[in-house]
């Protein structure tokens, strides 16, 4: 995720925060400078929010945690003002698997809320309304302790990418299967998401912004997950495409910018007898044109350092490490050797192609 802050890693985990949760904070201080409240209780409720954030990391730690016991990596943790991303590299389709990892989170928060109940001191008596609207030294643990429970409770709701969506797709798996499972889960998380559009413009507008994010995210979850199942069985080698345009280290960036506008390629492969060297992208070339470097040799441009596949390789595999690194074109090898190139356009044709042969 761009424009995010490095805080560190954990576990190996780098923790990153997005730059929009500094506005978070500025927001939290301005309310409180607007009522009245002196530097220590401005004070006061910017730490309540990094304490609340601390325990959203934890709780993204436990997803993590347990992804890699099942051997799925995690690149990294995001804080954003709605919350926590743990970015996890898949998930995987054992139902019992993304079950386990979905449920890691919220028993953390559980955890975290049981341990501050058994050290803080009993309250007599119902605390009055007031407790609630400011936080001060008296009550900040006991409205830490409420906040974890809530978190438990909203990532209860069954919609994605909430971890009670997720939960309860891992449920439907063991029965349906993970696209029908997929298609429920996803079909009621979009409902969720505008009932929660709907109560925003009446009551609290940042309930839109969690419906629209709600919402995309069961959509772009649920044609994942179709898309996959389209690709299941069938190899790289057919979904790659074998007439394309190549060129030679030595070619120079004028002999690349006359191929790129005289057909239709935006990237191309370099390679010499069939050895590939490197990848030469659309804004690479149009970079070096404005290095005035029309005469130097795409060799001195080019990017050395890429990913190839297979003619083997499974084309799902291939559908999911375009959609992680978003990479504009990658060679396919057979034996070592430059067989045909594959990019994510390609693949959404091959997906249009069975889509179509299955209706």
């Amino acid at each position: 995720m761009k424009c995010a802050l490095k805080l560190g890693r954990i576990a190996g985990i780098r923790i990153r925060m997005h730059w929009t949760f500094v506005l978070l904070l500025a927001w939290v201080a301005f309310t409180e400078s607007q009522r009245g409240s002196d530097t220590t209780a401005i004070a006061l409720a910017v730490g309540f929010v990094l304490a609340v954030f601390f325990c959203v990391v934890l709780h993204e730690l436990g997803h993590a945690l347990t992804a890699k016991h099942f051997g799925v990596k995690t690149k990294a943790i995001t804080l954003l003002p709605i919350g926590g991303v743990a970015s996890l590299e898949r998930m995987p389709e054992n139902p019992r698997e993304e079950l386990l990892i979905a449920v890691a989170g919220p028993a953390v928060n559980v955890v975290i809320a049981l341990l501050l109940w058994l050290v803080l001191p009993p309250l007599r008596d119902i605390p009055p309304g007031e407790f609630f609207l400011r936080i001060t030294p008296a009550n900040f643990f006991y409205l830490l302790t409420y906040v974890n429970m809530v978190l438990v409770v909203f990532n209860a709701i069954p919609a994605f990418p909430m971890d009670g969506g997720r939960v309860l797709r891992a449920l439907l798996a063991f029965k349906l299967g993970r696209v029908r499972a997929t298609q429920i889960a996803a079909n009621l998380g979009q409902l969720l998401a505008v009932l929660f559009v709907f109560i925003g413009f009446f009551y609290n507008p940042f309930l839109i912004l969690i419906g629209a994010f709600v919402f995309f995210s069961a959509f772009s979850e649920n044609m994942m997950v179709q898309h996959i199942n389209f690709l299941r069985g069938h190899s790289v080698r057919e979904g790659m495409m074998t007439i394309y345009v190549t060129l030679a280290p030595e070619n120079t960036v004028r002999d690349a910018l006359d191929k790129l506008l005289m057909g239709s390629e935006h990237e191309f492969i370099v390679a010499t007898e069939g050895q590939v060297v490197g990848v030469l992208t659309r804004s690479q070339l149009i970079q070096a044109i404005k290095n005035e470097q029309l005469h130097t040799a795409v060799s001195e441009v080019m990017s050395p350092e890429f990913t190839t596949f297979n003619v083997q390789d499974k084309l799902a595999d291939a559908y999911s490490e375009l959609q992680k690194n978003r990479a504009p074109l990658y060679p396919v090898l057979e034996n070592g050797r430059l067989a045909g190139v594959i990019n994510s356009d390609n693949i959404n044709e091959f997906i249009l192609v069975q889509s179509a042969l299955v209706h």
